[in-house]
């Protein structure tokens, strides 16, 4: 099957590569009809050592199931179903808490940009969803494979609430993202740090109120002068990088909450009296549990209730998987959709 491997910073390459096949009786084999490329395959693609084997690619996909293991018992061939970009048993104490990317027997995908892909523990992991051939729809239903759950997990994590007021740090496809999760749970204030205008007007479409596109301390005293000098109840932090996290503490009103889900670069950062302690500021997030929020975020894309959608802006072929990364670390796109079966 064609794949997409990436060999060093810059250098991906679509090829051939051995095709997957059941190899226990908990696995599904999909036949992927939508990926992507994700704002996280940018961290490796600037700067990845060069090796000489490469890395497959891809954690979003959706796709029709073609075979499953004699285990299996929530999905048979011909479902059209949308995969987390983690697999989980969803059974254990940790995924009933609702942290499946935490299942200490579950992993993540790095295949799905590829023309199929083997799900293990399919019953926990696979979710159906009506089949389409709308490219709306479909865009939609990719988003629930990672970006929009990931801005979702962001704005659940910070309870986010009616009459909450939010910083989103990060104009990016999880970013808004976020802004749209927040405005369904009922913010009443929703600031967006960000400074590329066409990313910032879909913001506003998803419900932002307020734009502040200057960073630093420009940027974290535009939202103070928003806010009456206090900063916002919830900050969701949809970067990574140490800059966005050092806004992030900055603009939180004390006793509030800063929630991270942009993919944290660094390992140390600061958490002592003048960074979160001194405020009583609470700092969660992680890796979105996409299969927690998966079933309910289905019916409220088939219902029209949300269109996450809207973040993907150009769609390729498999086959042109390179220039996606090209455009998206470019900042040409937001985000690239990719389809196998399209030439």
């Amino acid at each position: 099957m064609r794949a997409t491997v990436m060999y060093g910073a810059g250098d991906v390459r679509v090829e051939d590569r051995p095709e997957p096949s059941i190899q226990g009786p908990g696995d599904a084999l999909v036949r992927v009809v939508r990926s992507c490329v994700c704002g996280s395959d940018l961290h490796p693609y600037r700067s990845l050592p060069e090796t000489t084997g490469g890395h497959t690619m891809g954690h979003e996909f959706i796709g029709v199931v073609e075979a499953v293991g004699d285990d299996v018992h929530t999905v048979q061939a011909g479902d059209f179903v949308i995969a987390p970009f983690a697999y989980s048993d969803n059974t254990c104490d940790i995924c009933r808490d609702g942290f499946q990317t935490a299942c200490p027997h579950g992993g993540f995908f790095n295949t799905a940009q590829s023309e199929f892909v083997r799900v293990p523990m399919a019953d926990g992991t696979l979710v159906k969803a009506p089949a389409t051939d709308d490219e709306a729809m479909l865009k939609s239903y990719l988003t629930l494979a990672d970006v929009y759950l990931t801005g979702y997990h962001a704005a659940h994590m910070a309870r986010v609430a009616p009459g909450t007021d939010v910083t989103v740090i990060g104009d990016g496809a999880v970013g808004l993202s976020a802004v749209l999760a927040a405005r369904q749970m009922g913010a009443e204030r929703i600031i967006l740090m960000g400074r590329h205008t066409a990313r910032t007007d879909l913001g506003r479409q998803f419900g932002a109120t307020d734009v502040v596109a200057e960073r630093g301390e420009d940027g974290i005293q535009a939202v103070r002068d928003l806010t009456g000098g206090h900063g916002t109840r919830a900050v969701l932090e949809a970067v990574g990088h140490m800059p966005a996290y050092v806004q992030a503490y900055s603009v939180v009103r004390s006793g509030g909450v800063v929630s991270r889900v942009g993919v944290p670069q660094y390992e140390e950062a600061p958490v002592g009296f003048g960074s979160l302690f001194g405020r009583n500021i609470t700092l969660t997030g992680g890796p979105a549990p996409v299969r927690a929020y998966l079933e309910q975020a289905v019916a409220d894309v088939v219902s029209g209730a949300i269109n996450p959608g809207l973040v993907f802006d150009r769609v390729l072929p498999l086959d042109q998987a390179p220039e996606g990364y090209r455009l998206m670390d470019s900042r040409e796109a937001l985000k690239v959709m990719l389809d196998p079966a399209q030439n």
